[in-house]
């Protein structure tokens, strides 16, 4: 059995080159594929939000009407059917307004329709609210951005606020958007409890990690800087000359 003949200096090169190659259109790929999948389920997002709003939305308010104009029919001595009949109606408000916030929260539609500066001070504002925290906002003006990549940085600021309304105990927050040699910076940072990153288990519900992967389908990095008692400072980093957005 004759032995192998050993590659020459040149010939390790260029296998390792090719090697390279197709190390990197594989890591293209994956990306690619994890975009799509992204873009699928923001797309099934949009969907239920629609049917939510537009269908079982609907449907609820004209319940609630017909209920009420009901209510306006019986008479004064029929107190036990007026009462049912109102708490009916307080019943499909209720619904309604809860139909209407899984539809924002599916896929709020001033993202779509205003874009991303709008719906990110909607969503500070909403968070803020329902979190009783300060949440101020400031973007500076910015190139146009596709529609992917606004989703993108909308997700990433909707995962960190959660998680500071969640964990952090905070005061007060800061969303910074701005564009910084060719990439797009957004900070996100509160006055919370803060926390060791480093001390973070593998798995942890925190939501790092998903932004993380998240941001990587996109060549952007997530970077953490916090102490315990000393607040968190979450910067996601995305490149404007990343792969093209997907098209349809």
């Amino acid at each position: 059995m004759s032995e192998r003949t050993p590659f020459s200096p040149r010939e390790a090169e260029h296998r390792y080159q090719q090697l390279l190659a197709r190390l990197e259109a594989n890591e293209r790929e994956f990306r690619r594929l994890g975009r799509s999948v992204l873009r699928v389920q923001e797309e099934e997002r949009r969907r239920l939000a629609r049917d939510l709003h537009d269908g079982v939305g609907q449907n609820l308010t004209a319940l609630k009407h017909r209920l009420a104009q009901l209510a306006e029919t019986v008479a004064p001595e029929a107190v036990g059917l007026r009462t049912a009949l109102d708490e009916a109606v307080a019943l499909c408000a209720d619904t309604l307004e809860d139909t209407r916030a899984l539809s924002r929260l599916l896929r709020p539609a001033v993202l779509d329709d205003l874009g991303l500066e709008p719906a990110l001070r909607w969503l500070a504002h909403s968070v803020g609210e329902a979190a009783g925290i300060t949440v101020a906002v400031e973007i500076e003006p910015l190139p146009a951005l596709d529609g992917e990549w606004q989703t993108l940085l909308f997700r990433v600021t909707q995962e960190a606020l959660n998680n500071i309304a969640k964990h952090a105990r905070a005061r007060s927050v800061l969303v910074r958007l701005v564009e910084r040699a060719g990439a797009l910076q957004l900070q996100v940072v509160d006055d919370g409890r803060g926390f060791d990153p480093a001390a973070l288990p593998a798995g942890h519900g925190s939501g790092l990690g998903g932004l993380r992967e998240r941001l990587q389908l996109f060549d952007g990095r997530l970077e953490v800087r916090s102490a315990p008692g000393h607040g968190t400072r979450l910067r996601a980093v995305v490149p404007l000359a990343g792969d093209p957005p997907l098209t349809a």
